[in-house]
């Protein structure tokens, strides 16, 4: 289904995070808003994930380099607020950037991701980098 989703993202040529097409291709209700970032869930969580979060820039950027001080402080406070809403015991905070041919993300709007596992003696979460 997820292969589907990104092929059909593709062929209509838009980006699947900016505002104008979140709601077309992304079912999970919004968590919570703020000025700079939307939180949600992921629509395809990692296999073994307890959590898997996405944390949106809402502006179409590709490169950390480009978030605003503003920008990261209001990120801090999500991944705070999630972490706490959720009652995350451990997780990966994990943001890719730029060039997706480097960074194995199959969207290169800036987002970040809040994953964790279901705890001890569980297999690893494989995360895919490069």
């Amino acid at each position: 289904m997820y292969k589907n989703i990104i092929e059909k993202i593709g062929q209509d040529g838009v980006c699947p995070f900016c505002p104008a097409y979140l709601k077309r291709y992304h079912k999970k209700p919004i968590i919570k808003t703020g000025r700079y970032w939307i939180l949600t869930d992921n629509m395809y969580p990692y296999k073994g994930a307890a959590h898997h979060l996405l944390l949106i820039h809402k502006k179409h950027i590709e490169h950390f380099s480009e978030i605003t001080p503003g920008a990261w402080q209001e990120l801090q406070r999500l991944v705070n607020f999630a972490v706490k809403r959720r009652a995350v015991k451990g997780a990966a905070f994990v943001m890719r950037f730029g060039d997706t041919s480097y960074t194995g993300a199959s969207v290169s709007h800036l987002h970040a991701n809040i994953i964790g596992g279901a705890g001890k003696n569980r297999a690893p979460i494989m995360f895919r980098v490069g």
